[in-house]
């Protein structure tokens, strides 16, 4: 259990463990100690104790992790307790290649693609046939979409979003280069700025 409010800097950190401990699964491992933790995540081991104490005591003093259970843990802490249902506006380059990624395995359900362009519309990818964007709303109430992946243009993102907000999405994972507003007590944004991470390798190539 958490106790109190978790800063955002923590919770930015599970992912990261829960990938590695996937793999440390994987690899057979069954358990592990904070500072064996750290030696591969690189993050220090207090660091590694100090953010799963956020969420209880996971470890045992002399013994370590037990991984499954710590991986199982993080899992619930994620959110992963439970499938989503999701869905693509703009199915172009990037909304396909994500559409080809294995979200599914984590629980994350593509159940619809929407574009505006006539060549795309029709095209299945894994399965899922490309609607006209005039269907998104509709079938989002039908679904219950939980999380849309916004790949749109720049001049229709904010539309779209409002449109989903209205339809009761929960959750907007943005691609577009446009800092959507929307109702923070209603719809949680996560923002892919491609530009800005690729614009922060630019400062720390500069003078490397």
């Amino acid at each position: 259990m958490a106790n109190g409010k978790i800063s955002m800097t923590v919770i930015r950190r599970l992912p990261k463990y829960h990938r590695y401990l996937k793999d440390l699964l994987e690899k057979g491992i069954n358990r592990i100690s904070s500072k064996e933790l750290s030696e591969i995540i690189g993050f220090t081991a207090s660091q590694i104790r100090q953010d799963l104490n956020n969420f209880g005591g996971f470890g045992q003093q002399g013994y370590g992790y037990n991984v499954e259970d710590l991986y199982s843990e993080i899992g619930t802490i994620l959110g992963l307790g439970k499938p989503y249902k999701t869905v693509i506006i703009g199915a172009g380059n990037l909304g396909q290649a994500l559409a080809n990624y294995n979200f599914e395995s984590h629980g994350f359900e593509l159940v619809g693609m929407y574009d505006v362009d006539e060549a795309l519309i029709g095209k299945k990818i894994k399965g899922i046939e490309i609607k006209p964007s005039d269907r998104l709303v509709e079938d989002c109430v039908i679904h219950q979409v939980d999380i849309a992946y916004l790949c749109t243009n720049r001049e229709s993102a904010q539309n779209v979003a409002n449109a989903l907000v209205k339809c009761g999405v929960r959750a907007i994972w943005n691609f577009t280069p446009v800092d959507l507003k929307v109702p923070e007590e209603t719809t949680i944004v996560e923002d892919v700025h491609l530009i800005d991470s690729l614009l922060t390798i630019s400062y720390f190539l500069k003078d490397h």
